[in-house]
């Protein structure tokens, strides 16, 4: 395998929650690079599938000399996808099927190396949610939080009141499994 073990680390999401939890462990990328790809649910794709497909193909997509990173979450409550609430109607809407009960947060993570080579994984995570008021659904759509995550919730805010059990990484909930997001850095050959 080549050295290129101190190239440069490059983000490719706009996501702040990514940076941040990036930041908790240390890591600062050298640049932040979005991609832009269809993230349409292919017929009979599997949540799973779906998130995995879509880190890889943000991954592919970064023309950045370096270790690129990318991750895409997906809330999937049995085999129904709850996207990213595209308005506040759609977020209530997301909040009533969740209440009261358990859904997944599914998280794909890949890495490209500079020689092209590109690895993926998914982390799921299982979260439970309490059942909701009409008064407490009002308030969480009011506060624009859901605005940008998908399900239409976002745990690291004041949705982190609702869960009443998670089994699984909560950093995976929020966006970005640190374990395993180092771990695969550090297997292909990333060493900051």
């Amino acid at each position: 395998m080549a050295s290129f073990g101190h190239a440069p680390l490059i983000l490719a999401s706009a996501s702040p929650r990514r940076r941040d939890l990036l930041a908790q462990i240390g890591i600062v990328p050298a640049r932040i690079a979005p991609t832009d790809i269809d993230e349409t649910r292919r017929r009979d794709e599997s949540p799973r599938a779906l998130a995995e497909r879509l880190a890889r193909e943000k991954a592919a997509a970064c023309d950045a000399d370096g270790f690129v990173l990318a991750a895409d979450t997906v809330v999937a409550l049995g085999t129904r996808n709850l996207e990213k609430a595209e308005d506040a109607a759609e977020a209530e809407a997301f909040l009533r099927l969740l209440s009261g009960r358990s859904h997944q947060c599914i998280t794909g993570i890949a890495v490209k190396a500079p020689d092209g080579r590109l690895q993926s994984r998914t982390v799921l995570a299982r979260v439970r949610m309490k059942r909701l008021t009409d008064q407490e659904i009002a308030a969480y759509v009011a506060s624009g939080e859901w605005q940008g995550k998908a399900g239409g919730y976002g745990i690291q805010g004041m949705a982190g009141a609702f869960i009443t059990h998670i089994n699984g990484s909560y950093t995976a909930i929020v966006g970005l499994p640190l374990y395993e997001t180092k771990s695969l850095l550090e297997g292909m050959g990333w060493r900051g």
